[in-house]
């Protein structure tokens, strides 16, 4: 099946009914391959896409990302010292000033830990706001076209945004303790970074809107936690309704991540101007349940994803996962991209997929044209 066409008919309403089966296995493959644990001997030596292919069903290719390259301004020198105990220290000078960060591998992930983070004082943030104020964006075709012949049969190629505002400041720059302090005591060197950062993001949607991707993701792990709506309102909403804007003008289809608890924000699904949300995780694992999260999304966006994670691992029977999987598909078809709320984990049994695999084929033959 080429599931790069499904994927692009299915968002832009071509796919006379039929849906997508999308789920992200890419946390158990690398976990998998991280801790050196065998892979079920059918996908062994198989690569994750081959994987995706033997499962018969379709990849989010984020991948598609990479062709989209950040540009430090040329004055800006950043090295990187590994000491024997894995610690990392990352410095970055600029002519606005010095930023360091300092991270931790793990014999446990492959993801180090961050023992301090870039920003932690007011001039970091104004240093981190100069860099956003002077960086570019370029368009790399060669990886493009690489990708595109390597795996393009997969899905739809797509991008993660990077994050807007408030989700920038906790995730990626100073996290959510000292970020929340940050809005307190430094409002306008906030605000300075805030704004410098939607005009580099501005720069890259012009590049977005001129590329063959027209799948648009802001990657924003969206959690009431903290995120209430109070800040939703002030920071996230006007910001990404500005950006949905700029991308809806190229005809692009533009929807964001949501996986964390989200029930005090979703009354505010339909004034985002985004088509759809991805990863709204239903109870038991979240804090939200299906018919609450159609009632937001109404019948004109997009559920991307649905099925809670757990429901891949033995602790729940296969019944629950394919009644939940078919009360999904009876409540969001044909506005659903099926995946897997976010993605299987390390422990998931990674055969229950061929289950939903069975379901959507089943449903998406009532629309197979017959030809005499």
């Amino acid at each position: 099946m080429n599931f790069a066409k499904l994927n692009s008919d299915a968002v832009f309403g071509r796919s006379d009914g039929k849906i997508l089966w999308q789920p992200r296995i890419i946390c158990w493959y690398h976990d998998k391959i991280f801790s050196g644990e065998p892979l079920p001997e059918k996908y062994a030596g198989l690569s994750i896409y081959d994987i995706y292919r033997k499962l018969g069903c379709s990849a989010r290719l984020y991948e598609f990302g990479e062709c989209f390259e950040r540009q430090e301004d040329y004055r800006v020198q950043q090295t990187f010292q590994e000491n024997p105990d894995g610690k990392i220290t990352h410095t970055i000078e600029t002519p606005a000033g010095c930023q360091t960060e300092i991270l931790q591998k793990s014999k446990t992930s492959q993801w180090p830990k961050h023992l301090k983070r870039e920003v932690e004082t007011e001039k970091e943030l104004e240093t981190a706001a100069w860099r956003e104020e002077n960086c570019s964006w370029k368009w790399n075709g060669e990886k493009y076209n690489k990708l595109i012949e390597e795996i393009g049969d997969l899905g739809a190629p797509a991008v993660i945004m990077p994050r807007m505002n408030i989700q920038s400041l906790y995730l990626e720059k100073m996290g959510i303790e000292n970020g929340i302090f940050a809005m307190q005591d430094w409002p306008e060197t906030v605000d300075r970074y805030f704004n410098a950062l939607e005009e580099s993001h501005s720069r890259l949607i012009e590049l977005i809107n001129d590329s063959p991707v027209n799948l648009v993701n802001f990657g924003e792990n969206i959690h009431s936690d903290s995120l209430p709506p109070y800040l939703f309102e002030k920071y996230h909403l006007p910001a990404c309704r500005r950006r949905c804007d700029k991308l809806h003008s190229a005809g692009k289809f533009v929807y964001s991540h949501w996986d964390g608890n989200c029930r005090p924000l979703l009354k505010y699904a339909r004034q985002t101007g985004l088509d759809g949300i991805e990863a709204i995780t239903p109870t038991p694992q979240g804090d939200v349940t299906l018919e609450e999260i159609k009632e937001a999304l109404g019948d004109d966006m997009y559920l991307i994803d649905g099925i809670p994670a757990v429901f891949f691992d033995e602790t729940y029977s296969e019944k629950t996962l394919t009644d939940c999987t078919e009360r999904i598909i009876e409540l969001f078809a044909p506005k659903l991209i099926l995946g897997i709320s976010d993605e299987i984990s390390s422990t998931g049994d990674i055969e229950r997929i061929n289950l939903i695999t069975d379901i959507v084929n089943s449903y998406n033959s009532q629309f197979e044209t017959v030809n005499f």
